[in-house]
């Protein structure tokens, strides 16, 4: 289909691209990479009435380390994400996942920053996101702000960003030295999307025990997840297989599973045990 006609600007500051949403009286929308807006447009899904091209903003792009936190610019391509060292050093798990999104035209152009901000039930960084207790850096009409991303998706593309706002960055935790990452994907075969994607950050400490531990889950369900209660289950105790077999179990039990042509709720259900327990194992075992 073809989308509604619209008018197009290029802002070249953040601080005009919220004075052009604020002009707008609610009919602009940001447009970074555009891979997930675009679709819905051409379905009519969402009609705009005005696109503010953020993707030329200078300070939107980037990464760097601010204490124990890397900072990604929200402009910040998957292939950018991927390649960079600061990321490949401290967040591995990130760089993993933004490997696995889409194809090579999408990690191209795609942005760290528009994963994440469309609320997308299947986006590839949220799982990272919450395994890494990302925050995202938000400025608006009132000044900057940060949002964590528990919490930050409320529904299928419905986030708490504020209106007239554009995310800037996000901010990502640096997991101790000593713990192991990895982001596994059941890849949808028509369109790449994970059915299930799960990252998971976990150590071990000297004495054979893991004290620390993170699991994110996107997917399977309407909004992403942490699932805290495998978590629990684990943290503390020395991994076994048996140990990572019983309380993968549970992965599905902080999250409300979906259902669609595709799958089911119980396979997904099922698909959410089963990569949880091969991430885990890969991670504390492997």
């Amino acid at each position: 289909m073809i989308p509604a006609t619209f008018d197009y600007v290029r802002p070249d500051s953040v601080e005009k691209a919220i004075q052009l949403l604020q002009e707008s009286n609610g009919e602009g929308v940001l447009i970074a990479g555009g891979h997930s807006l675009l679709p819905l447009m051409k379905f009519r899904i969402t009609e705009p009435g005005k696109i503010i091209d953020i993707s030329r903003i200078p300070e939107l792009k980037g990464v760097r380390i601010e204490g124990d936190k890397v900072i990604v610019g929200a402009m910040t391509s998957h292939v950018e994400a991927t390649n960079d060292p600061i990321i490949k050093e401290n967040i591995p798990v990130l760089s993993q996942a933004t490997s696995q999104v889409g194809d090579i035209q999408i990690r191209n152009s795609g942005t760290v920053g528009g994963n994440i901000a469309h609320g997308d039930p299947v986006a590839d960084l949220t799982a990272p996101a919450f395994a890494l207790d990302a925050e995202l850096i938000i400025r608006g009409e009132d000044g900057q702000e940060t949002m964590s991303i528990d919490g930050f998706i409320l529904g299928p593309l419905i986030t708490m960003i504020p209106e007239n706002s554009v995310i800037v960055g996000v901010r990502f935790s640096i997991p101790p030295k000593h713990a192991k990452s990895t982001y596994l994907k059941y890849f949808h075969p028509a369109t790449g999307y994970p059915v299930v994607g799960v990252a998971a950050v976990a150590g071990v400490d000297e004495s054979g025990k893991i004290d620390y531990i993170r699991i994110g889950i996107t997917g399977v369900g309407e909004v992403a997840y942490r699932a805290s209660t495998v978590e629990e289950k684990l943290l503390g105790t020395e991994p076994t297989f048996e140990s990572i077999q019983r309380a993968a179990q549970h992965a599905a039990e902080d999250g409300d599973m979906g259902s669609d042509l595709f799958a089911s709720a119980e396979y997904r259900e099922n698909l959410a045990k089963v990569y949880v327990e091969r991430a885990l194992t890969k991670v504390l075992l492997g």
